[in-house]
């Protein structure tokens, strides 16, 4: 039987690592990645026998890809804080990993998001499937600012249980992230050469909110998909907002 490593990055997460850890408490080992948090987060983890170490934040995907080959264990479960393992997918990896299929590099797996404590089913929530089980010598996140995701080089497999995610508590929450993750999002696309015109911020966002509230059938989730729609349409706006602003510290505008 393979041996399960879970990658875990922290940072003053003690009012959601518990959830998370007692759906983990049954792997080989814990990895706790942490950015010096300064609430109990470490002192959580010490107790579920977590194997704990400290790194400078960069960004996610730096901070991942700098901890996988600190795992002990050659399969990698990476998995965050405001996230928990149903039941049926516990037993799932434990399966797969009795016998790995020697062709197979990793698993994506399927995302139940809870906003405001109920599971949004549509506004392009669900299924929504990620890269999560991966061989440690084979599987990276992109390099990317924002929303990096794990590739591997060999074929990859879907497992059928839930990674349960709760990393919506209040909307002032989202909102606060919001302008912290547009301006990983304007960096990004500024490394991709693209740049800020008047039809990206105004119809842009205008098009991600019929996407995502008509084509993403986010109004059969009532308020949900209408406040996460208008969120998705203000990111964009803000994105590109920073992007021209970008460009007029740089003298271009």
């Amino acid at each position: 039987m393979a041996k399960l490593s879970v990658l875990l990055p922290t940072y003053n997460e003690a009012s959601m690592i518990v959830d998370c850890l007692e759906s983990l408490k049954w792997a080989d080992e814990i990895l706790v990645v942490d950015t010096f948090s300064t609430d109990q987060t470490l002192n959580i983890a010490g107790t579920y026998g977590a194997r704990i170490i400290q790194h400078e934040y960069i960004n996610s995907a730096k901070q991942k890809n700098w901890a996988i080959p600190q795992c002990n264990n050659e399969w990698v479960l990476q998995i965050d804080a405001d996230e928990r393992l149903e039941p049926q997918l516990q037993n799932e990896i434990r399966n797969v990993l009795a016998n790995p299929a020697a062709d197979i590099d990793g698993y994506k797996i399927n995302f139940k998001h809870h906003i405001l404590g109920k599971w949004v089913k549509h506004t392009g929530l669900y299924p929504e499937y990620h890269l999560r089980l991966f061989r440690r010598d084979l599987g990276r996140f992109q390099d990317r600012e924002v929303d990096a995701h794990v590739t591997v080089p060999g074929k990859v497999g879907t497992l059928q249980g839930h990674i349960m995610h709760y990393g919506v508590e209040s909307l002032s929450q989202r909102l606060r992230s919001i302008d912290r993750y547009t301006r990983y999002e304007a960096d990004e696309r500024e490394k991709q050469g693209r740049h800020y015109s008047w039809f990206n911020i105004m119809m842009r966002p205008v098009a991600a909110f019929t996407y995502y509230f008509i084509y993403k059938q986010g109004f059969l989730d009532g308020v949900r998909g209408l406040a996460l729609s208008v969120l998705k349409a203000d990111f964009v706006f803000w994105t590109y907002a920073k992007l021209w602003e970008k460009e007029v510290q740089a003298g271009k505008r």
